[in-house]
């Protein structure tokens, strides 16, 4: 009686604590009216990934919505609004270390982070030493992967990169929780369905409005309090001297340099142009074979400051050459590194390892900060647009030529799988880049090859990040605009073969045959694309296609 007693007040005082902005019904719906005018008005460039149409419409069911709904569910339904525009920068921050105007959400004291095995608890609170290093399997009663969607439409996601490095964080605020429906009600903690060493629990963290985070770059460190799921007294390279922006070490038995750059900021103790200077002299000067520049947890910064490292680059010979520059990039890889990585992929000879970066290659960031006229929260709006590609060179994001991702176990253990593939690379026929492989070998009438080469590169890991499916169907429909009929038959029936579960694949197919008048062949693929996409887009415009062709 007495712990249900505890509960029920902690709960009061929670619900209590509650920073109450006190606007009235009326006054949030013309906040957001205010939030859809301005952004129709002046920011309407930023509905590229979103139809207006879909937009107004989110906007109209949270004006009806408003009346039924606390303050903490128009706020995240606001965030939701600018999140749907899916631009990294253009957002309303849901995160408990960020003041959301004149209200703070709380969090739990751990630290989610996304492994390739799972999500795991990379760092806690003392109070909460026991489930240090767990696997989340469950959230509220819910199984992780379902919470993950649940919450997916809070966070200004470009990519699932961008969702995995700044997204998951909303996991442990009990507001975003309950305004998304993976809580029943706003409680003061947040239960968890953890296991660890064969062995499952549930724990229930309570949250906060303020802690004192010791960390940086998506990492809590041991610090206090506060406990990491490593041994903090040997760092990787990775995560060695976060206090400065970067350094660079010598590695004698690899021959090797290694560059950390965290952020595109001057360091007070060197700006970028004297660093890279230094870094560069000593490359020339000692036994260096190979350099490589890790930019995994580089969030950007100023854009402008990324020419001492290209121009370095390009006028170091003994570097500039295939298999021995390398950069490392990641999930936190973002804006103003988005525009440095564009950079050495266009102008350098760089093999990029590690995992896709969290920014489309083309993008719109540097933000305006308006305020919602009543309720004063803060939105960013992002005013440039920055193209360092031609626009059919855009991507989600740019893709490693090597993929590498890491474990919980080998985080826990301080090893680097990432940088330890850049230090065993021993292929200087490496393929930077397949597409420009395979169409040579097309161009010499090799087609034989071309088959098995694509095959190899499909099933080859390395290249997991590199969408081989979406590249084939453009330089399909390439052929196909420039009525060069057989070449993109032959192209799209490739990409059968390579993608033979892709309903795409088979519909792109069946168009090339009907534009050449083959109905036959036509119908057979669109049939092929239906089965295999029934209750989908693909099936249901299909369905209708074939009904026009069949005179139904």
């Amino acid at each position: 009686m007495r712990t249900i007693t505890f509960l029920i007040i902690n709960c009061l005082i929670f619900l209590s604590a509650q920073a109450q902005i006190g606007l009235s019904s009326t006054q949030w719906q013309e906040d957001l009216r205010f939030l859809q005018t301005t952004i129709h008005q002046e920011y309407p460039f930023l509905l590229k990934k979103i139809s207006k149409e879909d937009f107004d419409a989110s906007v109209e069911k949270l004006h009806t919505e408003i009346p039924n709904l606390q303050e903490h569910e128009i706020i995240v339904g606001l965030a939701r609004i600018v999140s749907s525009i899916k631009y990294g920068h253009t957002a309303i921050s849901l995160s408990s270390w960020n003041s959301i105007g004149p209200v703070k959400f709380h969090r739990i004291p751990v630290n989610f982070y996304w492994y390739n095995d799972g999500i795991h608890l990379q760092g806690v609170h003392k109070k909460y030493e026991i489930n240090l290093g767990a696997k989340v399997l469950e959230i509220e009663g819910m199984p992780i992967e379902k919470a993950l969607k649940m919450i997916y439409p809070t966070v200004p996601a470009e990519n699932d990169q961008y969702f995995k490095a700044f997204g998951i964080s909303n996991l442990g605020i009990p507001e975003v929780l309950h305004a998304q429906k993976i809580s029943s009600s706003l409680k003061p903690s947040i239960s968890l369905k953890l296991e660890k060493d064969g062995k499952s629990w549930i724990q229930e963290f309570e949250a906060a409005k303020t802690y004192d985070y010791p960390g940086s770059y998506s990492h809590f460190q041991e610090k206090g309090d506060w406990l990491d799921a490593r041994d903090n007294g040997i760092d990787p390279l990775y995560l060695k001297n976060l206090g400065k922006i970067y350094f660079y070490e010598y590695l004698p038995e690899d021959k090797a340099v290694y560059v950390r750059q965290s952020q595109i900021q001057d360091d007070p103790s060197a700006d970028i142009p004297t660093f890279y200077a230094e870094v560069f002299d000593f490359i020339e000067k000692n036994e260096v074979e190979k350099l490589i520049i890790d930019v995994r947890l580089n969030g950007g910064g100023n854009n402008y400051k990324n020419k001492p490292v290209v121009t370095g680059i390009i006028q170091s010979e003994k570097i500039n050459q295939v298999g021995r520059l390398f950069v490392i990039v990641g999930r936190r890889t973002f804006s103003a590194c988005q525009n440095l990585i564009n950079e050495l992929d266009n102008y350098t000879n760089a093999i990029f390892i590690g995992e896709p970066s969290a920014e489309n290659i083309n993008f719109y960031g540097d933000v305006h900060r308006v305020l919602l006229p009543n309720s004063k929260i803060p939105t960013r709006l992002s005013f440039a647009w920055w193209q360092d590609k031609p626009q059919w060179e855009n991507a989600d994001w740019t893709a490693p030529h090597i993929a590498v991702d890491m474990s919980f176990a080998e985080y826990a253990a301080n090893q680097d799988p990432v940088l330890q593939t850049a230090l065993d690379f021993t292929d200087n026929d490496f393929v930077l880049d397949p597409m420009d492989h395979l169409t040579k070998l097309y161009e010499q009438g090799k087609l034989q090859e071309l088959g098995a080469e694509a095959a190899k590169f499909v099933a080859d890991p390395r290249y997991k990040f590199f969408d081989f499916e979406a590249q084939f169907n453009q330089v399909g429909y390439n052929l196909l605009g420039g009525r060069q009929f057989e070449p993109a038959i032959m192209v799209f029936q490739l990409n059968t073969q390579l993608f033979p579960k892709s309903a795409n694949a088979w519909d792109s197919l069946g168009e090339a045959f009907w534009k050449t008048d083959n109905k036959e062949k036509a119908i057979e693929y669109y049939e092929k694309a239906i089965s295999l996409d029934p209750n989908g887009p693909i099936g249901e415009n299909r369905r209708k296609m074939l009904k026009e062709i069949r005179g139904e």
